[in-house]
């Protein structure tokens, strides 16, 4: 079994000593619910997705969800399927899907843990395979730039999305991206599910955060020590 951490010891092992780089997954890790698919299912509520997107994404997600599309294809589809659309209406709707659906739900536990870090002068960044609309918008409550974002982002033309891929940060990708901002040994990361394990596997301290059976299972292997949040602690 893995060694769960109690909330004193997770604090203490995650900031003693104090590690020049931090970075954080978000969904599942800052926060409980799973923006991703809780935004797709918001700008399908609200209209802002016309009736044959929504068609075409709802196909794809069942086959997502039947293992027939891999965590890469959906999480960029779940990005382009905007293409079209003014990127202020995408991040007016961010706003206001993060206030009413998700921060409510952010583990304080992290929200103090990134605090305290960033009074210390550790560098935080975000990984997520989540659209760069929603993470940017999210992690303004924890004081992280949008230039410390890594996130499922398209181009931007003329204020317009476009279908055409910069990132979709999951699994070896989140390495690679954090490769690419110049972070390849980063003091302390932390993550919630298996799409995380590779970038967990380059930290000096790797922390998995409410931790989903795979990546528990996962932790039992390599020895990480597990935290679970007191909202979401198992019983």
């Amino acid at each position: 079994m893995p060694q769960y951490l109690s909330p004193t010891d997770f604090h203490h092992q995650a900031t003693t000593p104090t590690p020049a780089i931090a970075v954080f997954d978000c969904d599942g890790t800052l926060w409980s619910p799973d923006a991703g698919s809780s935004f797709m299912n918001y700008t399908v509520e609200t209209n802002l997705l016309s009736e044959d997107a929504t068609a075409w994404l709802d196909a794809r997600y069942r086959l997502y969800r039947a293992g027939e599309i891999d965590e890469l294809a959906i999480c960029g589809e779940m990005v382009q399927v905007y293409a079209g659309l003014p990127e202020s209406a995408l991040r007016a709707a961010a706003a206001a899907f993060f206030t009413d659906f998700i921060e409510p739900h952010i583990f304080p536990e992290l929200h103090s843990l990134i605090a305290h870090l960033q009074r210390e002068g550790t560098e935080i960044w975000a990984v997520s395979s989540t659209n760069n609309w929603v993470i940017e918008e999210g992690v303004k409550r924890f004081n992280i730039p949008p230039t410390r974002v890594l996130a499922a982002q398209v181009v931007i033309a003329h204020g317009l999305v476009t279908d055409q891929l910069l990132d979709v940060p999951t699994d070896q990708g989140k390495v690679t991206a954090l490769a690419h901002a110049g972070i390849t040994a980063p003091d302390a990361v932390f993550g919630n599910s298996v799409h995380d394990a590779a970038m967990l596997a380059i930290a000096r301290r790797p922390f998995p955060v409410n931790p989903s059976p795979a990546l528990v299972a996962h932790a039992h292997t390599t020895g990480w020590p597990v935290y679970f949040p007191a909202s979401v602690k198992p019983t």
